[in-house]
């Protein structure tokens, strides 16, 4: 029988959780053998810190070298969520400014009928 595969875990634990549950027999301290065991405590802590500061080192690094990348696929990707907002925007006030421009002209013409109606009633 074929038994389902195995689900994946729903979280992987970063290398200093891994480290920090190790035992402290399994990790090796540096040095020749004949150096004194230092305290167990200790250890951890400090391969924590140095695991850590490794890890803002690389993190560093990789940001700078993809920096450019990430600008440029930034804007590019903010370019394409925004046009059809702005063709909206552009559309929108090109069509109030349609309709503005048709009630002034409006205006204008029944200003001048009214004009010329005057001067040949008047006349």
């Amino acid at each position: 029988m074929n038994s389902p595969p195995p689900k994946p875990p729903q979280r992987v634990p970063t290398l200093t959780e891994v480290i920090r549950d190790l035992p402290a027999e399994s990790v090796a301290t540096p040095g020749p053998p004949s150096t004194p065991p230092r305290d167990a405590e200790v250890v951890p802590e400090a391969l924590l810190a140095e695991v850590w500061l490794q890890e803002s080192r690389i993190a560093a690094k990789v940001i700078e070298r993809l920096q450019p990348r990430i600008d440029v696929l930034f804007e590019h990707r903010l370019r394409e969520a925004m046009a059809p907002m702005v063709a909206r925007v552009c559309a929108a006030v090109a069509d109030e400014a349609r309709k503005e421009l048709a009630h002034r002209l409006r205006e204008a013409v029944e200003r001048a009928v009214n004009e010329e109606l005057g001067r040949h009633r008047d006349t």
